[in-house]
């Protein structure tokens, strides 16, 4: 864990290795508290969140729960929010969540929770909402209040505009947190406008305040709450106000911080013998002044708040040719790495020539949309490529598609009267759900199975456009997906077992892997987890192959590794480009429109080319070659 300093006081900030260690951090806190105050005869009275966050939290205290015997008798629990009309037994109800994530499975007395109702009739929201201020003040106001932080900066569901002094109320919800919300919902139609929360005025009357932040998409928020003077357009930057305030997070939601990505302008003493952050010095100083590195000088440097690393290291020229060269060294045209070469100065390494890939694709598509033009390097140059379809993304299909399919099936199977049983049967059962079916209803295991199919059948299509055999596209089904929803189970024993007998069968000298954590929905999260302990259980076993295998983590349609960070570097052709989108097309339920996505409305392959074509265009105003387009790729050291 490293404690970072902020400009703010009261802000604690700590940021953990990853979400896994953070969360489980946390949860000792709120479990010490509990235990505490059973020892003082008093109740534990705990502010509690729902979404993505705190959900390993809940487990881990789950886990203490049954474990190490953690009481909740004396916890009394007030939920920050709910969506407003809602109903209790909803899906994405936040009752519903607790339960599921952690009331069900502890010994809380039900009469201690407490959570925003959804079904209220309108004329009996203002009372209930000063109810629910009262029944806090009554238990004695809240110990530690969760919290975790919108893309708007809202704590709980208060949007931009509420003020440091407002209270439990009925709010309107924001377009981009309805945005934020859409998959959950199966589409931004189908969310509530409104939402019951508690105010800010609320929350900061916790005598303790927990926020929770994961991954990139959270990077920027967090760094205006932290860094940013107080304001209601940013309501989470009210926290500054709070006397203990403990800001949690991952690296990749601290990346943005001045303390993290510039510390040598948050007066902290720089470890300038680290080549990675002398990397990350210099090219942010070229593309801050738009200079190439080449053509960076001793007034740069001395002007830019780096005058301590050209003390150490200087003159510019020697240190400006150090990472020119550095940066020259990640670009390669031989991605599984060039035979009968030098490869000293080379990403990868030379032998063993063909390579035996595999690639690990979370979704159907991943693998053709993050690295794409890769993919076909390593078919053409020869080498032996496997992609691993890690789950079947049958839920980012729209209901229409799955129709359409059930209705070719049905008409297939009349003209050429395959079966004794006519698929109109199953066509009828499956048109008869999609009929009734409700906003954001669980689909039917039959129509589950159709969707899976049509996302395996695009992924073959494109496979095979790729030149990837029929054998070499394997399809995994993780058992964590298959909820039908998306809220996904944790990672468990069968997902790790399943990716370590695909390893032990392939025997890759290469794996790619998505280390995309900005996705959403938390698949890739998941996915990576599953092959980051499977590789670390064959390792401990000894296993032969691993001592000849790299393994390097590609980034999606969310976010791209920061150049500094890149290891590897593939050019893309004009012509290279083109064969990927090509390649993504092959994936026609995702086209136009896909189910879920997020926040950005581009379609996948525009997102993918934009991000191709941005990174080739940093590595030439930085003074390298200039190309269409460039995959990039960070190298995991197991």
């Amino acid at each position: 864990m490293m404690l970072v300093p902020t400009s703010a006081p009261a802000l604690s900030v700590a940021i953990h290795p990853d979400s896994e260690v953070a969360s489980v951090a946390v949860a000792s806190t709120i479990a010490e508290l509990i235990r505490t105050r059973q020892q003082e005869g008093r109740p534990a009275v705990l502010g509690l969140a729902t979404g993505s966050s705190p959900t390993r939290v809940y487990e881990e205290l789950v886990r203490l729960h049954r474990e190490d015997g953690l009481s909740f008798q004396n916890v009394v629990s007030f939920n920050l929010d709910e969506y407003y009309p809602m109903a209790p037994d909803s899906l994405q109800s936040y009752v519903r969540f607790m339960r599921e994530y952690l009331f069900d499975h502890v010994d809380i007395r039900p009469e201690n929770v407490h959570i925003p109702d959804g079904t209220l009739a309108p004329e009996q929201v203002g009372e209930f909402c000063r109810n629910y201020e009262a029944r806090i003040a009554d238990a004695g106001g809240i110990d530690l209040q969760l919290l975790g932080i919108g893309r708007t900066g809202h704590i709980g569901f208060n949007e931009p505009g509420s003020g440091p002094k407002s209270r439990t109320r009925l709010i309107t919800l924001d377009h981009i947190t309805r945005t934020d919300a859409a998959s959950d919902f199966y589409g931004e139609e189908n969310v509530p406008r409104r939402a019951l929360t508690m105010g800010v005025g609320t929350i900061l009357e916790a005598r303790r305040i927990v926020l929770l932040a994961w991954g990139e998409g959270k990077a920027a928020v967090i760094k205006r709450m932290v860094e940013g003077e107080p304001s209601d357009s940013v309501p989470a930057t009210y926290l500054q106000q709070h006397p203990r305030v403990d800001v949690v997070l991952d690296e990749a939601a601290g990346a943005e911080l001045t303390a993290q990505k510039t510390p040598w302008l948050a007066g902290a003493p720089c470890a300038w013998a680290d080549e990675a952050l002398v990397r990350k010095a210099v090219t942010w100083l070229a593309r801050s002044l738009e200079k190439p590195i080449l053509k960076l000088t001793d007034g740069d440097y001395n002007e830019n708040g780096l005058s301590e690393l050209l003390a150490e290291s200087g003159p510019a020229y020697n240190i400006n040719i150090r990472v020119f060269n550095q940066l020259q060294h990640t670009i390669t045209g031989w991605p599984g790495g060039k035979p009968d070469a030098d490869d000293t100065y080379r990403p990868e390494r030379a032998a063993p020539f063909p390579k035996r890939v595999l690639i690990f694709s979370p979704h159907p598509d991943d693998d053709v949309i993050s690295m794409g033009g890769t993919l076909l390097r390593l078919v053409d140059q020869g080498h032996d490529v496997h992609v691993a379809y890690q789950t079947s993304g049958n839920i980012a299909v729209f209901d229409d598609e799955t129709l359409r399919f059930a209705e070719f099936v049905a008409d297939y199977d009349a003209a050429f009267r395959l079966d004794e049983q006519p698929a109109e049967t199953l066509y009828q059962r499956v048109a008869d759900f999609l009929k009734n079916k409700a906003p954001g209803q669980v689909d039917s295991p039959e129509v589950q199975q159709i969707k899976g199919l049509i996302r395996r059948g695009e992924a073959k299509a494109a496979c095979r456009y790729a030149g990837i055999p029929d054998d070499n596209a394997h399809f995994m089904d993780l058992p964590f997906y298959e909820t039908g929803r998306v809220r996904k189970k944790p990672i468990g024993e069968e997902d790790i077992r399943l990716t370590m007998e695909l390893l032990n069968q392939i025997k890759p000298h290469q794996i790619y892997a998505a280390g995309d954590l900005s996705d959403p929905h938390g698949t890739h999260r998941v996915c990576l987890a599953a092959i980051f302990e499977a590789v670390r259980r064959l390792r401990d076993s000894d296993t032969g192959w691993l001592n000849d295998c790299w393994v390097w983590l590609y980034r999606g349609a969310w976010q791209e590794w920061d150049v500094d960070q890149i290891e590897m570097a593939v050019p893309l052709s004009p012509e290279e480009l083109t064969r990927k989108r090509r390649a993504i097309f092959k994936h026609q339920s995702q086209k136009d429109r896909p189910l879920f996505p997020g926040a950005d409305q581009r379609e996948f392959w525009q997102r993918s080319e934009a991000r191709n074509r941005t990174t080739a265009k940093i590595y030439d105003q930085l003074g390298l070659p200039e190309y269409e387009g460039i995959e990039a790729f960070v190298r995991w050291e197991f």
